[in-house]
């Protein structure tokens, strides 16, 4: 399994930046995951860490070193991380629970999983074209949809969703797949922070003709332009499929040395709460990236 991948997080014009994003992998499988944590409801930053840490210790402890049902997995692992989060406020009996979005795509041989809760999206670019798009779990989505078959009146806040982890009934999560990947296709996951301010023709002439080390950034940085002083947080992280092994647009991860029982992640595993930087970048991630390639090495070295 070969590809590469670029994220990226910048905090916008509130307090404090409750976006998460990361990826981890073993040989023969990949997770990629951002979560996006909702304003209006405590600890939000807490909310999508443990969503996402959820979702890494479940794939580390069932890709052995591939997922037997990569759907059944993802929907599994999102409920999981909804009930982490219900089990997080009733500890701390809180009033109100933590809530996220969550949008996860799983990459095994040579196909493509994702699922989502909420309005965190994913692209599936092949070329020019936009192959798949996530649906928002917003109202105005769903009236945007039924507008195609009834009339609707007064357009709806795109903000308000009709499920989210850790709200109090069982969210809904959406799954698709499995989708045969094609050498160079470009997989983004981002918040809504992002589309939000860039129109998907834009997102997709971007993924399209700049590699995602650069499409990803200025993404970003249009996103936080166009809103202003008031931009919600922006993150996105992207996978090129098959990447060229020496291209030099992002970090390249080959996965052909590594060992059964590897597993490279750079979700971390401790909470970070308010500690956590605002701006995480590929600078921020360069430790888990060297610590990746040293357990490659190891691996590699084992087998020799």
């Amino acid at each position: 399994m070969r590809f590469a991948v670029y994220q990226l997080s910048r905090r916008g014009g509130r307090e404090k930046n409750e976006d998460r994003m990361g990826y981890c992998y073993t040989r023969d499988c990949g997770l990629f995951a951002l979560a996006d944590g909702m304003g209006g409801h405590p600890e939000g930053e807490v909310a999508s860490q443990l969503a996402l840490q959820t979702l890494a210790a479940m794939f580390q402890r069932e890709a052995k070193p591939k997922l037997a049902d990569p759907l059944r997995f993802l929907s599994e692992a999102v409920i999981a991380g909804h009930h982490q989060l219900l089990r997080y406020a009733t500890e701390r009996a809180l009033v109100d629970t933590p809530r996220t979005t969550v949008v996860a795509c799983v990459l095994q041989g040579k196909n493509a999983y994702w699922a989502h809760c909420g309005d965190s999206r994913l692209y599936l670019v092949r070329g020019d074209k936009l192959v798949a798009r996530t649906r928002d779990h917003s109202y105005s989505e769903l009236q945007d949809t039924l507008a195609q078959v009834v009339p609707i009146g007064e357009r709806l806040n795109r903000n308000v969703l009709f499920t989210c982890l850790g709200s109090p009934g069982k969210p809904v999560v959406d799954t698709a797949g499995p989708l045969v990947l094609h050498t160079g296709d470009r997989v983004m996951m981002c918040s809504d922070g992002l589309w939000g301010s860039v129109p998907d023709p834009q997102i997709v002439q971007a993924l399209a003709q700049r590699p995602i080390s650069d499409a990803v950034p200025e993404l970003v940085d249009l996103a936080l332009r166009t809103a202003g002083a008031k931009s919600d947080n922006v993150t996105a992280i992207a996978v090129e499929w098959e990447a060229a092994e020496d291209r030099e647009s992002a970090p390249g991860v080959s996965t052909d040395a590594l060992g059964d029982e590897v597993f490279a992640s750079t979700i971390q595993a401790s909470m970070l709460g308010d500690a956590a930087p605002d701006d995480l970048d590929d600078a921020e991630i360069e430790r888990s990236i060297r610590e990746i390639n040293e357990a490659i090495q190891r691996s590699s070295n084992k087998r020799k």
